[in-house]
This record gives C-alpha cells, sequence and structure tokens, in this order.
C-alpha cells in the first residue's frame, strides 16, 4: 500500500477516535478525576512525585532549558513542576508600544474577527460571546472585535502573562463542565469554551482600551490561579461569582496567572482595538511574549 492510500485509511480511524474520545467525556466523573489528579499532583513523597516526573517527562517532550530550575527532580511537587517558573530572559516581551504580546506558550486554536456574538470553536462550529462571558454587561463591547483563542499542551509552561498594560476592572469565577480542550474535544463538544468552567479578567489599558482574558478549565484542571486572587475553586458555586480584589495594575509581560494542569486562554478586544499579525492563524505555535499584532490608534 503507498503512503497516500495508508493516510487516507488512517483519516477515517482518527476522526472514529476522535468522537469516541469526546463522547466518552460526557461519561467521565469528570470533578472526581480532576479533583484526584489536584491531591496527586501535590503530594511531596519523594519517591511519589518523582516517578510522576519521570512518567511525565517520557510522555511529553518537555523542554527545560528555559526553566529557572532545569533539575525536574528538584522541585517540590509536580505540581511545582509543573507550573514552573522560567529563567530571566527567557521570553522576550514585545517591547513596540503599539505591539500586543501572547499571553502564553502554546498553539493557536482559532483567532480573528468576533461576527456579531459569535466567535469560532472550530471548523464548521461556533459559540455565543454572551454566553461565553456569563452575560456580563461588558460583553456587549467586543462583539465584532477580535479574539485569539490558545490551547496549552501539557508539555508548555503554564503561567499566563499580561499581552498588554492593564487596571484591572473586574474578576468573575464561572462554574461550568471540564471537558478537555484538545483540538479534538474542540471538533466534537459543542459551546466547549462557554460550557467549561472558567474565569473571566476584564481590563481597561490606556493604549488598548476594554481587553478581557478568559482562563478556560478542562479536564484533569486542578484548579486556576491569579496573581490578585490566588487560587480559585469551584467551592459549591451553582452560578457566576464576581470576585473581590484591591486596585491591580500590571504591565505588559507581567504574570496574571497560571493553570495548575494545561488549559485554553481566550483573549478578547474591542472593535477596531487590535490588528492580528499576518503570521497568527490556527495551528500557529507562539511563545510567551512574541508580538501577535498591533494595537490601532
Amino acid at each position: 500500500m503507498s503512503a497516500s492510500h495508508r493516510a487516507r485509511a488512517a483519516r477515517p480511524a482518527s476522526a472514529f477516535r476522535a468522537r469516541a474520545f469526546a463522547a466518552l467525556q460526557y461519561l467521565l466523573p469528570k470533578r472526581a478525576l480532576s479533583a484526584l489528579v489536584r491531591a496527586a499532583t501535590r503530594v511531596r513523597t519523594r519517591w511519589f512525585k518523582d516517578l510522576l516526573i519521570r512518567w511525565f517527562l517520557r510522555r511529553f517532550a518537555v523542554d527545560l532549558a528555559d526553566a529557572a530550575l532545569p533539575d525536574p527532580f528538584a522541585y517540590g511537587c509536580f505540581n511545582e513542576f509543573f507550573t514552573r517558573a522560567l529563567r530571566s530572559g527567557a521570553r522576550p516581551i514585545a517591547s513596540g508600544p503599539d505591539e500586543v504580546a501572547s499571553p502564553v506558550d502554546g498553539t493557536v486554536s482559532e483567532c480573528g474577527a468576533v461576527d456579531g456574538d459569535r466567535l469560532l470553536q472550530a471548523k464548521g462550529r461556533s459559540y455565543a460571546l454572551r454566553e461565553l462571558l456569563a452575560d456580563r454587561d461588558w460583553s456587549a463591547g467586543f462583539e465584532q472585535g477580535t479574539f485569539l483563542t490558545i490551547y496549552l499542551a501539557p508539555r508548555d509552561y503554564h503561567r499566563i502573562h499580561m499581552p498588554c498594560d492593564g487596571q484591572l476592572l473586574e474578576t468573575v469565577f464561572v462554574p461550568g463542565r471540564l471537558f478537555s480542550v484538545n483540538a479534538a474535544t474542540a471538533r466534537h463538544v459543542p459551546r466547549l469554551f462557554a460550557r467549561n468552567e472558567r474565569v473571566l479578567t476584564l481590563f481597561d489599558g490606556a493604549a488598548a482600551g476594554a481587553f478581557a482574558l478568559v482562563l478556560v478549565g478542562a479536564l484533569n484542571v486542578a484548579s486556576i490561579e491569579t496573581v490578585w486572587a490566588g487560587e480559585i475553586v469551584p467551592g459549591g458555586r451553582r452560578g457566576a461569582v464576581r470576585l473581590p480584589h484591591a486596585p491591580v495594575a500590571l504591565r505588559k509581560g507581567a504574570e496574571c496567572g497560571r493553570f495548575n494542569m494545561g488549559s485554553t486562554v481566550i483573549l478578547l478586544f474591542a472593535p477596531g482595538r487590535l490588528v492580528l499579525s499576518p503570521t497568527i492563524a490556527a495551528g500557529t505555535p507562539v511563545r510567551m511574549g512574541q508580538p501577535i499584532g498591533r494595537l490601532t490608534r
């Protein structure tokens, strides 16, 4: 069989596996599994945490060259290894005053213009902006705006940084499901990002105007943290809740949060405020700090 015939034969099998994986998630006890992962990744018993780290290194192509602490077994628990800091200078931050920096390492899932109130999730599948933002009164300000969705794979750096200067206006925790957010699930689970647990953060920048970072939880994401609210956990909440905070102003490139295990970030700008770089498209790998677009005056 030729290589082209083998490739065509493999596609239906791959598509079936993706659909089966998505379907299985409806049956899995996702919150119980995520709670178990949270407990396991915080165990500080040396042999156990080293076993987890060793397995992870074998399973995923993790590059530790940019880590502040490159010895994987020097971390106190798996979660400390997973959310490791970068060494100084490892990620140059886009320096132009109008340049917007990628907030994370990852791969662009989708990006472009918000079509009225609709964002593209995957080819042939979209979801509502207002639903993503839990019907906050500021969601209308991003209609017809620009969005960028970035998926963080397990091997990626998992801290989240500011794409531009901004003053924090609001933080909202939205309880929800914990579907995986990988490409296969995005293709097959309707309204994925608007259904999953998430943290909404709204900022105002002198140059950028209003912009939002949406931190989307997922299967095995033990929790989401921000630098101003600390670890955010469901705690039995049934509806969206606004989290109080002191005044927070952060510069471009400053750390603003992290995922305890991996997930997705959605960046939103108001209409006419951001022009994405022509090199940014679905499937593009990005690194935190690199220019992803320019602000318009």
